[in-house]
């Protein structure tokens, strides 16, 4: 999954420069191999603290960031590169496909807000913006809607790859394959 997010990112025009915050050595060299910089995790504090740990690592002069999850493979470069050219100052959150959770944080300035990923963030980030202050909006997007936390996450995402055969190939051929039907029931 983390392969196909990072070609994904690798292929938007709007995309400067990547990030991979990771304890896992070949996640680091999945990076490397896309020319993403790596940042190491030793702490493993979760979903949060990387993101912190990823824009700290930031240029100061960077002007926003977007946080995307390795879970996420379906993700369009075309799509992604319609949400940067949109893009506004503040926070924009992408939702899950449950509209709970945040697939993706576009913050603008990169430290206009805190990531706070995890169960509920869709809300908690349009909370803690509100209280910063900072304008933020949601925004869908079908090819970030899909991340994987449970079987039944596993089980969509299937489908959405079966409906979109070219995205997500090293996804795609890591999900076991179904036999086909022969037309009888058992």
């Amino acid at each position: 999954m983390v392969e196909d997010v990072l070609a994904a990112l690798a292929a938007c025009a709007g995309v400067d420069a990547i990030l991979l915050v990771s304890a896992e050595p070949a996640a680091r060299a999945l990076a490397a191999a896309v020319g993403a910089e790596a940042i190491d995790d030793p702490l493993q504090g979760g979903q949060s603290a990387a993101a912190l740990l990823g824009l700290r690592a930031l240029p100061p002069a960077t002007r926003r960031a977007l946080l995307v999850p390795g879970d996420c493979p379906a993700l369009d470069p075309a799509e992604l590169q319609d949400l940067l050219r949109g893009a506004q100052p503040g926070l924009t959150v992408v939702p899950d496909r449950h509209g709970t959770g945040t697939n993706a944080l576009l913050i603008e300035p990169p430290d206009a807000v805190a990531p706070s990923f995890g169960p509920g963030s869709g809300a908690r980030h349009l909370e803690h913006a509100a209280a910063a202050g900072v304008p933020a909006r949601t925004r869908r997007m079908a090819s970030l809607e899909h991340d994987v936390d449970t079987p039944a996450d596993l089980q969509a995402l299937t489908r959405l790859l079966d409906a979109r055969p070219g995205a997500a190939p090293r996804t795609r051929a890591a999900l076991p394959t179904q036999p086909a039907s022969s037309g009888r029931r058992p």
